[in-house]
């Protein structure tokens, strides 16, 4: 409070006890105001107090992570009156698993020819197939196989893979020698999809040296690589692979993923070893990166490599070959119609590659923030998957990575734009400890939500002698997803969910999911280098209503590799693609399956074919296979 003085002073009194009088009253004034303004601040400071709620641990929103890009905070309640009550835990659903790996009549042996070298293709492992190669209906099977390396001589060099025909109830027998498939070679990855449109699949098979491509003839093969031109070089090391319709031309293309720039020599010189100066398996950091290859269907069984001329060819700073690529997903991204690409990369950033639609690739993985993790560092990424697993237009991208990283969930906030929300959805803790390989959404009890399994491996047999906390035999991992509203979104499920089965330790690369014996809900096969697969077969009993579709193409390719089903009921929609190349290495079965819990009745069906021609389907049977051909 400011008090002015009267410039007049002649005004003033004369006299001594007047100008004591009105000295006094001043500063009485001024006494009087002060005691005001104090008192105010403290009756404001009691009523601030007494009457703000008192903050818990409700109210106090978790830090979001670094960028980028950040999780937006729920806003902060008001009163205790009118906060929302903490969620529930849900209750978990029994999914057993049973292991008819022998019963089924599976006795297929990995090869991965390891000599005590420690060469590092000795612990990548091989991939798996489920696909109907006969056209009777039902899954068969094929399993990738390694061999022995051409410079040690005193290992057999006999391993082949193994085509395993179904009889439509799980059961199988090896048919390999008979269709022409007993193929000799270090494979790896295995890509299924009818290149030539005759409604038989044909086979890509990726190996460390040349790859090779069969075409199905009416369920014997006969291998075309040379002429298809698609063999790609001998010193290269081709991972997982995958047909797709890039350019929208009716007819399939291939991508191959590479690993890295290796060889023998090389491996050897870098002489990794853990402890006590023993070699080891080691990491690829020291390798340099390569390109992956795009070949283009010409058509008449001819290809043509347009990696270079498509936008494939992804250089460092330096300009030198970057990619160290062992996963794939092809996915339209941003729902124009046209197939993108995302590409999982070991220790060097992921790839985005955004289809131009002029046979051109823009590379956008930075931008779209896929490449890296929340802190800004590359991850080891293995296997890939993608769909929508809130049953909304999110979509969902994970990736599986090394050991003491988290697998990766990338979630699209709008086209072309992913945040990871692998910590605040519980995966991210979860799968911190585990190297995980073989990773893909399937709904495993068919309630209308996908899950996720990952199989897991270390790369190192060595590794508990450096760090307690790794085996090399790691448990598989089955998230349940329990929906909105729960306290987590994945939930680990365990042994008393899932089966001793199912949660034995294996070395774990190639997973692969399809419905082996028609009861509608999806068996599950992974592949563990150098040792046997394991077979696991659902026999959950939820209850749940299921719906599946296969599709046939006319006017696109004729698998309907990159359709797009919505399955309408109610509220909710499901979608799905029609994609066989998911995981590591691996392919899962075409027809695609919708779990409906509940709801025992369809709304509506819509297929987007590759292209953009939509069709309705009319009438689908619920708990049923059906069978939707494009119009022509």
């Amino acid at each position: 409070m400011i008090y002015s003085v009267p410039a007049d002073r002649g005004a003033m009194r004369s006299k001594d006890s007047q100008f004591t009088e009105t000295l006094d009253a001043m500063k009485n004034v001024k006494l009087q105001h002060w005691l005001i303004m104090l008192l105010a601040v403290v009756i404001g400071l009691v009523m601030f107090f007494c009457l703000a709620p008192v903050p818990n641990s409700n109210d106090v929103d978790e830090a979001p992570p670094p960028p980028p890009p950040v999780v937006p905070a729920e806003p902060a309640a008001t009163s205790d009156q009118t906060r929302a009550p903490p969620p529930t835990a849900p209750v978990l659903p029994e999914i057993p698993f049973t292991d008819i790996t022998e019963e089924a009549g599976i006795d297929f042996v990995h090869q991965n020819g390891a000599a005590g070298e420690m060469l590092l293709p000795e612990t990548m492992g091989s991939g798996a197939a489920f696909f109907d190669y006969d056209n009777d209906g039902d899954q068969d099977l094929l399993l990738v196989n390694a061999t022995a390396w051409p410079h040690a001589p005193s290992q057999s060099s006999t391993a082949t893979s193994v085509l395993y025909q179904n009889d439509g109830h799980g059961h199988f027998e090896d048919v390999s020698a008979a269709v022409g498939l007993n193929l000799n070679c270090y494979g790896t990855g295995v890509a299924v999809g009818d290149f030539d449109n005759d409604g038989w699949r044909d086979l890509f098979i990726a190996a460390v040296g040349r790859d090779h491509l069969f075409r199905n003839n009416g369920g014997e093969f006969e291998e075309v690589t040379t002429k298809a031109g698609v063999a790609g070089e001998e010193t290269a090391y081709s991972s997982s692979c995958g047909w797709w319709d890039y350019d929208n031309d009716g007819d399939l293309d291939l991508f191959v993923c590479h690993y890295i720039d290796w060889s023998r020599a090389s491996d050897l010189a870098q002489n990794f070893s853990r402890t006590g100066g023993m070699r080891d398996y080691g990491p690829p950091l020291d390798f340099g990166g390569t390109f992956s290859k795009l070949f283009r269907n010409d058509g008449a069984g001819q290809f043509s490599d347009v990696t270079a001329a498509a936008g494939i060819e992804v250089r460092s700073s330096t300009g030198r070959p970057l990619g160290k690529s062992l996963g794939l997903i092809p996915v339209d991204v941003d729902s124009d119609g046209w197939l993108d690409l995302i590409v999982a990369n070991d220790t060097v950033r992921n790839f985005l590659f955004h289809n131009q639609q002029d046979g051109t690739f823009l590379e956008i993985g930075v931008r779209a923030g896929i490449a890296f993790d929340n802190s800004g560092n590359a991850r080891g990424g293995m296997g890939i998957d993608a769909g929508f697993l809130r049953n909304d237009t999110s979509l969902a991208v994970t990736i599986g990575d090394f050991a003491n990283e988290a697998s990766a969930l990338f979630v699209a906030r709008r086209p072309l734009l992913f945040a990871d929300e692998a910590t605040i959805s519980g995966l991210g803790a979860a799968t911190l400890l585990d190297l995980t390989f073989g990773t893909f959404y399937f709904d495993a009890d068919l309630d209308g939500r996908l899950d996720i399994l990952a199989a897991n491996g270390h790369i190192s047999s060595q590794i508990e002698r450096v760090q307690t906390s790794q085996t090399h035999a790691q448990a598989p991992q089955l998230f349940w997803n329990a929906g909105p509203g729960a306290p987590l979104e994945f939930v680990p499920l365990t042994a008393k969910q899932c089966s001793e089965n199912f949660v034995k330790p294996i070395v774990g690369r190639g997973a692969a999911y399809a419905d082996i014996d028609g009861d509608g809900d999806q068996d599950v096969l992974m592949t563990a280098t150098g040792a046997r697969p394991r077979l696991l077969r659902n026999d959950q009993q939820t209850g749940h209503h299921w719906l599946r579709l296969k599709l046939v193409g006319t006017r696109t390719n004729r698998d309907a590799i990159g359709a797009r089903v919505d399955v309408h009921v109610g509220d909710t929609t499901f979608t799905k693609q029609v994609m066989p190349t998911r995981s590591y290495l691996s392919q899962m079965e075409l027809p695609v399956t919708f779990g409906l819990g509940a709801r025992a009745t369809i709304d509506k069906v819509n297929v987007h074919w590759p292209g953009g021609v939509e069709q309705v389907v009319d009438d689908p049977q619920v708990d049923a296979l059906n069978v939707v051909t494009q119009p022509r």
